[in-house]
């Protein structure tokens, strides 16, 4: 259920890439990030989030919407045989210390085997998206992702970072996308620990980047937008989760 045009370019990774860029647009001076508007505010979706699916998609959309759980006000994400995702942009924003969550995953997807192109779908994920330096990438993904720019128009960044509620796969595993490098996953929850339990993360922007991109990057580079999203359009499954109170935080 791929876009095969995407396929040649650079892989599955580089359509949420793409999507990124176009509303971002081109990357500044650094300034300091402030804070991140609410997922959801008056029981809808709260502005500054943009809801942004693939270009000529096929799969139905992932349905995003706000929901009440006990007494938290939450995104719900549900993903059936969908695929999309939901944005805030920060081009050229400097990386802040720390991002923090809370999230639960109701219902996993039993398909999640995300080192495969068949299982690549995830029940939650927050995703940052960073203005690495293409010089950093090998050469053969930088002759794919120089294709896709030049295809898009746009400035693709070469860089996305995943914390994702993944499937059997071991907590603290990084794991390269089944379908672009330009996109890594670092598992921090799985499917045993689904249920109605919500968990607290919070995670040290820098160091995660370093461990999934260090092989690239010795720094780390400004900001291109911050993601949240659910996908089933691989495995055809579903799933239900939700996730509250992402912001930035104090190291």
């Amino acid at each position: 259920m791929k876009q095969r045009r995407c396929q040649r370019a650079a892989g599955r990774g580089c359509w949420t890439a793409w999507v990124l860029v176009a509303l971002a647009g081109p990357a500044a001076a650094q300034p300091a990030a402030g804070p991140l508007p609410p997922l959801v505010a008056a029981g809808q979706i709260g502005s500054g989030w943009q809801v942004a699916n693939l270009p000529e998609q096929k799969p139905p959309p992932t349905r995003y919407s706000a929901e009440t759980v006990g007494e938290r006000p939450a995104l719900r994400l549900e993903a059936q045989a969908s695929y999309g995702n939901l944005l805030h942009a920060l081009p050229g924003v400097a990386a802040p210390a720390r991002l923090a969550w809370s999230w639960r995953v109701a219902e996993p997807n039993p398909g999640t085997a995300l080192r495969s192109k068949a299982g690549d779908d995830v029940a939650a994920k927050v995703c940052i998206s960073f203005d690495a330096p293409l010089a950093q990438v090998p050469f053969g993904e930088r002759t794919l992702l120089r294709i896709a720019r030049s295809r898009t128009g746009q400035a693709l960044p070469a860089a996305t970072l995943c914390w994702v509620w993944g499937g059997p796969e071991a907590v603290g595993s990084v794991i390269d996308n089944a379908f672009s490098r330009r996109v890594r996953y670092l598992v921090l929850r799985n499917a045993a620990e689904a249920g109605e339990r919500w968990f607290e993360e919070s995670r040290d922007i820098a160091a995660d980047f370093l461990r999934a991109f260090g092989d690239e990057n010795t720094t780390v580079p400004p900001l291109v937008a911050v993601l949240v999203g659910a996908d089933a359009d691989n495995t055809g499954g579903r799933s239900v989760a939700h996730v509250t109170a992402l912001r930035f935080a104090a190291p």
